[in-house]
């Protein structure tokens, strides 16, 4: 049934925006450590701002994608709202933040937004593995 083919497709990409969104947290987080832990972690690619950006074009599509499906077969709006608002605000904190509320700032605003994402395609994840089929 097309509506089983969608639902799988729903449970990978919930699976990876959510691991998109922890490596999100964990560039944010466990990065200044690195970088304190030895000079020449400095050269890094993951410090560079480029790859904050591009862990968050990578989560849009994958988010987008998956909670749309999964809100068109469980119907709970709320489930998208979750993970559209954390969208929005990695989004914003990818494009704006470091200049308007500095590195910190970032930093949180990054946390929350991966979080929301979180909690979204966990909403959606679940919802959609709980919902019956409908062959009509």
């Amino acid at each position: 049934c097309w509506c089983n083919e969608a639902m799988m497709l729903v449970a990978v990409l919930d699976r990876s925006a959510i691991g998109l969104s922890v490596l999100c947290l964990l560039h944010c987080l466990a990065l200044p450590l690195v970088l304190v832990a030895g000079s020449s972690f400095t050269a890094l690619w993951a410090a560079d701002e480029w790859f904050h950006q591009l862990l968050v074009v990578l989560v849009l599509p994958t988010s987008i994608v998956a909670l749309l499906l999964g809100c068109k077969k469980h119907k709970r709006w709320a489930v998208l709202a979750w993970g559209f608002c954390g969208v929005g605000v990695l989004t914003l904190a990818a494009l704006f933040a470091h200049d308007l509320v500095g590195e910190a700032g970032e930093k949180i605003l990054t946390v929350i937004g991966s979080m929301l994402v979180v909690v979204g395609h966990a909403f959606n994840f679940r919802l959609c593995r709980s919902e019956v089929c409908d062959h009509r």
